[in-house]
């Protein structure tokens, strides 16, 4: 994973490429939902984002190009009278640029959020996906992942 670092502010213009790929997935995918030509943070977002240590990101940036990124989110469940507390890793984003596909440097950088849940104390790692991104589920599912609960809509 030599090739895997936690992002730094060098790295914004790449990372930026990357919400574009992402966000216009889920435009074309959901436009109902997502508006074509965004991205998901601004600048002073992403700034704040990687200055905090409950919020990894890492990158896979051979030679200072990023070629991927994975957003974390360490997150707590307290305890109540009906939940046990529990302490996940919560992948927010996980985006591989589209000319690198195929290289698993989305293992990779799963594998890293795995390895940095195991550290931190958790018990697990989550993320959502977008059911009509059928690669993101066989990818995930490739993985060892598996549905945990499903949010049902009826669109109006």
């Amino acid at each position: 994973m030599a090739d895997i670092r936690r992002a730094e502010a060098r790295d914004l213009p790449g990372i930026r490429k990357l919400l574009f790929q992402v966000n216009q997935l889920h435009a074309d995918g959901r436009p109902d939902l997502f508006k074509s030509g965004g991205i998901k943070y601004t600048d002073d977002e992403l700034r704040l984002i990687l200055a905090d240590d409950s919020r990894p990101v890492w990158v896979y940036a051979p030679e200072g190009e990023v070629l991927g990124y994975v957003f974390c989110i360490f997150e707590e469940t307290r305890e109540t009278p009906s939940l046990r507390p529990v302490r996940t890793l919560y992948i927010d984003d996980l985006c591989v640029d589209e000319a690198a596909r195929g290289q698993h440097i989305g293992r990779l950088l799963y594998n890293r959020a795995v390895q940095a849940a195991r550290e931190g104390g958790c018990s697990r790692v989550t993320l959502h996906a977008w059911n009509f991104n059928e690669k993101a589920f066989g990818f995930y599912e490739k993985l060892g992942m598996s549905p945990l609960y499903t949010t049902m809509e009826q669109r109006l």
